[in-house]
């Protein structure tokens, strides 16, 4: 976890060399035009000493290294070497400035930049691929000029060092511009692959690869046909070749290896984060191919997910935790269950008033901080806030969640929250109720509309006890039922005063209020 942590935070491009993602333009361009230029001095040298290699030691024939073709070798070949380099960083550079003028202009990419911007590597790549046919085809005429009998040898070892140079270069040039092709792709990730895509690198890979079969295919074609090649001569050839694809196949591997395995690191390093909890995590896209694919295809997922779980947090906020998790449970479906609660009702006292004398949203913040203090001592009691009532607030002890002493925890809260109230927004006086006993607990409504609530003789009781309060001293009463059903703890902090026949009902209700 922590290196996957760490790799995220340092490079998030898969490689130091490539910088931090958040670096400046000008910086960027610098980095980038080095790393060009350094990956095409790279892939001409290893083609250069691979068919120095082969001419010398592995394809039989007539020698290349002779006094009568030393101007070809020490002259023209350098000179053309280093003329091709410089002529191939012109026109690549020109190229380079075409397919990045977006960036070059501090604009962000549309659709045909991005294209242009990952087909970039491809380009430079038929560029270093032209030079070599050039090459090939001026040294084959050259050297079959002063001994015809080097065509043949010249051609071949050329065009193998030239495929060779041109995988280099791909991939040596899409790993130096993966920053830009990750600001390409910023505004607008991949829909689908740009460019030579995982099936096409790889297969470039086992072309690679199969250069050394192919250089000891002529050689042992050269023995089969002419029948003067030594077995000393063979033995070399054998371990030039033998030695070159080892070499050349574990460069190459490793190269290909690297620009497969960093987006799918980074996509790994993000998913570790996301299982801590941080779902602002982003992978930064960087990659045109099926592994761009599955980067965006991460953002996309944990855009989703951050999406649900801020729905989810909205929900809970609605209608609260507790509820929001049996919602889940129950998938939505409709009706309730009896269940024993207490039910806490608490109505401002001349809201009317109120809302005359002052401002609408003053009113507004007048409230909401009345409904703060109500809401934070219902939740630090275990009850949940059901239904904000105009100025009125209707709270449930015990379900959705059982609670061992749900009497008990209304009446505490409807203590604390008075006392708070009277400390904290002074302006407001309101009427607390407290009653409990069973009643249905569910979702009512219809399939496309519903909401949780609960449904009894314990709800109408408080209302009503919440009226009647707004007469009394301390502004809170409790039914006798309510007390005692709660534990012994809190029934001693409550006094039965006198029995009340409340609004509505037929029957008197004995009521208690705090004894301080």
């Amino acid at each position: 976890m922590p290196s996957e942590r760490r790799l995220l935070r340092t490079r998030p491009l898969g490689s130091w060399l490539l910088g931090p993602a958040d670096e400046g333009s000008g910086r960027l361009w610098l980095r980038v035009q080095v790393l060009l230029a350094t990956s095409q001095i790279i892939a001409n040298l290893v083609g250069t000493v691979l068919v120095t290699l082969l001419l010398a030691l592995v394809i039989p024939g007539k020698p290349v290294l002779t006094d009568e073709l030393a101007w070809i070798n020490f002259i023209a070949v350098p000179v053309y070497v280093l003329a091709s380099l410089v002529a191939g960083w012109i026109v690549g550079s020109v190229i380079t400035r075409r397919a990045l003028r977006w960036f070059l202009g501090g604009t962000d990419a549309v659709r045909k930049d991005r294209i242009a911007t990952l087909r970039l590597p491809w380009k430079l790549t038929i560029i270093s691929a032209a030079l070599w046919i050039i090459g090939t085809s001026l040294f084959t005429v050259l050297y079959g000029l002063a001994d015809s009998g080097l065509t043949a040898k010249v051609a071949i070892t050329s065009f193998m060092a030239g495929i060779v140079v041109c995988t280099n270069s791909y991939l040596l040039s899409e790993f130096a511009l993966r920053p830009i092709a990750a600001r390409a792709l910023a505004a607008s990730p991949p829909s689908r692959p740009i460019g030579v895509g995982v099936t096409m690198r790889t297969l470039l890979i086992w072309l690679l690869g199969g250069i050394p079969v192919a250089g000891m295919m002529i050689v042992a074609l050269f023995a089969v046909i002419k029948e003067n090649v030594t077995a000393t001569r063979l033995g070399v050839a054998v371990l030039v070749l033998g030695g070159i694809a080892l070499v050349t196949g574990l460069g190459l591997m490793v190269m290909n290896t690297r620009a497969m395995v960093a987006p799918i690191r980074s996509v790994t390093a993000a998913l570790a984060k996301v299982q801590r909890g941080d779902l602002d995590t982003e992978v930064l896209v960087f990659d045109g191919t099926e592994l761009g694919l599955l980067q965006t295809g991460f953002n996309e997922m944990v855009s989703d997910v951050r999406e649900r779980e801020r729905l989810r947090d909205l929900f809970g906020k609605h209608v609260g935790e507790d509820v929001a998790k049996e919602a889940m449970l129950r998938q939505g479906e409709l009706g309730g269950e009896v269940r024993d609660v207490a039910v806490l009702f608490i109505d401002v006292v001349a809201s009317t008033t109120i809302a005359i004398e002052q401002p609408p949203e003053e009113v507004v913040k007048l409230l909401n901080r009345f409904f703060a203090v109500v809401v934070a001592e219902v939740h630090e009691h275990g009850g949940f806030v059901n239904k904000f009532e105009g100025d009125a607030v209707l709270a449930v002890f015990g379900a959705p969640q059982d609670m061992d002493d749900a009497a008990g925890c209304a009446l505490k809260a409807a203590r604390t929250m008075t006392a708070r109230l009277r400390d904290e927004v002074p302006e407001v006086d309101a009427g607390v109720g407290v009653s409990a006993g069973r009643a249905v607990a569910g979702n009512v409504g219809a399939e496309s509309r519903f909401e949780y609530t609960v449904i009894g003789d314990p709800v109408n009781e408080a209302a009503r006890l919440s009226e009647h309060a707004k007469g009394v001293e301390g502004c809170v009463v409790a039914s006798m039922r309510a007390v005692e059903a709660s534990s012994a703890d809190e029934a001693e902090r409550w006094r039965e005063t006198d029995e009340v026949e409340l609004r509505g009902r037929t029957e008197p209700t004995r009521i208690a209020v705090p004894t301080t």
